[in-house]
């Protein structure tokens, strides 16, 4: 097992995992990763940025317009979780979603899948005109220059090529396992191969 993983994760001193899922290895027990699904939305020379997609928090979304002044004329929206993207800036929302338009701040991560910072998507959601498919998270992931090739280098992470029906179609409780499937690798037993390590 651990000489297949090696081989997934072989050869990435050059690469670009934008539009991919970090799987976090079962060795990364503590800290804000354990048990993480990432999504990559931008990978370049200068690091990389990124958003959990399976941890959702207490807060709704109904709370949080509520929070953010603006009124939820949208009432499917109300229950929605919100979830933490990373460790950093966690006071500021971040919206991944499909159907990309132009919004006011979006980055644009192929033709199917964007990431928008700028309120006016929220109040487009807010009137039920928004993208069909979202994830609104609080936070983001960095990794500076050479970090993530490190880390990936050092055995932490797992990568395949995301898709959106795990993005946006699947709950947060399933995701890492069906990105895990993705790799023909059962997460679980990739747990009891770390333990006996």
């Amino acid at each position: 097992m651990k000489d297949r993983i090696a081989g997934y994760n072989a050869g990435m001193s050059k690469f670009d995992l934008t539009n991919h899922f970090l799987i976090a290895m079962p060795a990364v027990q503590e800290g804000f990763f354990a048990g993480t699904l990432t999504y990559i939305c931008e990978h370049d020379k200068n690091g990389a940025l990124g958003l959990v997609i399976n941890r959702p928090i207490s807060l709704t979304m109904g709370e949080m317009f509520d929070q953010i002044s603006i009124p939820l004329n949208h009432p499917e929206l109300e229950h929605v979780p919100v979830h933490v993207g990373g460790p950093v800036q966690v006071e500021r929302g971040f919206v991944l979603h499909d159907n990309p338009q132009d919004w006011q701040s979006t980055l644009r991560i192929n033709d199917k899948v964007a990431l928008t910072t700028s309120k006016d998507i929220l109040e487009a959601m807010a009137e039920g005109k928004g993208p069909d498919h979202f994830l609104v998270t609080l936070g983001y992931s960095g990794w500076e220059q050479g970090q993530l090739e490190h880390e990936i280098n050092e055995n932490t992470w797992l990568t395949v090529p995301a898709n959106e029906h795990i993005l946006f179609g699947l709950p947060a409780e399933e995701k890492l396992g069906a990105a895990m499937a993705l790799l023909g690798v059962n997460y679980s037993m990739l747990v009891e191969d770390a333990g006996h390590a």
